[in-house]
């Protein structure tokens, strides 16, 4: 893995260590919000399983473990982590969703392993109360999720380095309501076709972004964009 454009100190074209990575992914400053997505050459944000699972690589899954090292905390969409079958592990994951349905998987994890953040109307809001505790559930908003009160309330409760995982109706909101710093993005090169989602879906949004920095290995791109 070498690097293409990165922070002062680390050399264009330098093979990049585990210590290295971690430097040229280091958040400027804290509190911080990054999103971390997958897509194909061609714009898709799965494969032929419907998962970003099957576009991944190794490239791609360093860096995932980097960042994910990284964070204090880890925000999802309810739907993703339903899909991607994410379970409970040792750093917080804060789900998010309009309806507060918490997916089987993520039920029965130690206490405060597992957040929702949810509005006021949910459908399950009493429920996800249940499973997770009272005190694990963040209500922001009442028919939206209020995506600023939530990151606040996670950085009030120590968590001041937040990495998002998508999926993309997260993300497209998220860069609407101005709360996500930066996009990180890892392109594999291959084409998919088909009519796979691409990283945001949703309302269109038009948010400019500049690279930060740029990191190569066998035709995978790997880029930090900062909003």
């Amino acid at each position: 893995m070498r690097l293409l454009v990165g922070p002062e100190g680390l050399d264009a074209g330098r093979e990049l260590d585990d210590d290295d990575l971690r430097r040229v992914y280091a958040a400027p400053s804290q509190p911080w919000l990054r999103v971390n997505m997958v897509s194909t050459l061609d714009g898709s944000a799965t494969g032929s399983s419907g998962l970003s699972g099957s576009i991944n690589n190794d490239a791609d899954h360093r860096v995932f473990h980097t960042l994910r090292a990284m964070a204090d905390a880890i925000l999802v969409g309810a739907g993703t982590a339903r899909a991607e079958g994410y379970r409970p592990g040792d750093t917080p994951i804060v789900l998010v969703s309009r309806r507060g349905e918490v997916p089987e998987k993520l039920r029965g994890g130690p206490p405060g392993s597992v957040l929702m953040a949810t509005v006021a109307r949910a459908e399950h809001l009493d429920e996800a109360r249940e499973a997770l505790g009272e005190e694990h559930v963040v209500v922001a908003g009442t028919h939206r999720v209020d995506l600023a009160a939530v990151r606040a309330e996670l950085v009030e409760r120590g968590w001041r380095e937040l990495l998002c995982e998508g999926g993309p109706h997260l993300l497209r909101d998220l860069l609407d309501q101005g709360v996500a710093d930066e996009l990180t993005t890892t392109i594999v090169p291959r084409a998919v076709g088909g009519t796979h989602p691409r990283i945001t879906d949703g309302a269109p949004v038009d948010v400019p972004l500049r690279l930060h920095a740029l990191v190569e290995e066998d035709g995978t791109l790997l880029g930090r964009w900062l909003v």
